[in-house]
């Protein structure tokens, strides 16, 4: 199942998740058509790979310069294929723009990174010794997403169930609630396992969705409220 829309109207133009969607669509096209070394390369240089902070020695000897912290950003510009592009742009689609409009833009550029340098933190700590680069602007999103699991918890999702023409509707609540319980038993799951988040990084996603919780009302503009009209009897905002 995958979220086709919202139910909450927009008062500004979210011109910053717009941008935010296209640099990472443009972003993707450039990588997408380099030459296969050239796309490892650069995966690996702007790419987060934890041990490269964590054991600087070996970031020395594989050629990564150590003391390069430009990649706790970028690697939330790059992807590692369509799949996860597409499902990242569609998502911030879905919940940026709702959440930039109660920062206004230039807030919300600002908490999206800081939420993305969160997730990054989130994935150096759980997994330090991780020689794989982390790519994706998951972790920035699961702090948009955090935001408006609690600035609109009842309003209404509709959900595509996948090869049938089939749409329900859920409370955003259910749907992100879901979503933090999915990705703590694989964060966890790894963990007992002692293979840790090999295939994706699930703690990263929960720094950002728990920074993005904790310090979402510290960018809400106080002159923008919910949508004039707007129930609050069914959507609570913060």
């Amino acid at each position: 199942m995958i979220p086709y829309r919202d139910s909450i109207p927009c008062q500004y133009t979210p011109w910053v998740t717009w941008s935010l969607v296209i640099v990472n669509f443009a972003l993707f096209l450039l990588q997408w058509f380099l030459p296969e070394a050239m796309q490892v390369h650069l995966l690996y240089f702007y790419g987060l790979v934890p041990a490269r902070y964590a054991s600087p020695e070996w970031a020395a000897w594989v050629g990564l310069p150590p003391n390069d912290y430009a990649p706790l950003i970028t690697h939330m510009f790059l992807h590692g294929g369509w799949l996860h592009v597409m499902l990242n742009m569609w998502m911030l689609w879905i919940f940026g723009d709702n959440v930039e409009d109660r920062m206004g833009s230039l807030r919300f550029i600002v908490f999206y990174l800081v939420c993305g340098l969160a997730a990054a933190g989130a994935q150096i700590y759980a997994n330090p010794n991780a020689a794989v680069p982390v790519v994706g602007a998951s972790g920035a999103l699961a702090g948009v997403m955090g935001a408006y699991f609690f600035m609109y918890p009842y309003a209404r999702i509709v959900i595509w169930v996948f090869f049938l023409p089939l749409f329900v509707q859920v409370p955003a609540i259910a749907f992100l609630g879901v979503w933090v319980i999915i990705q703590l038993y694989k964060a966890t799951n790894g963990l007992a396992g002692n293979e840790p988040y090999a295939d994706v990084a699930w703690w990263g996603h929960l720094g950002g969705f728990i920074v993005g919780v904790l310090l979402h009302r510290l960018f809400l503009l106080q002159e923008r409220g919910p949508p004039p009209g707007f129930d609050l009897s069914q959507s609570k905002s913060s």
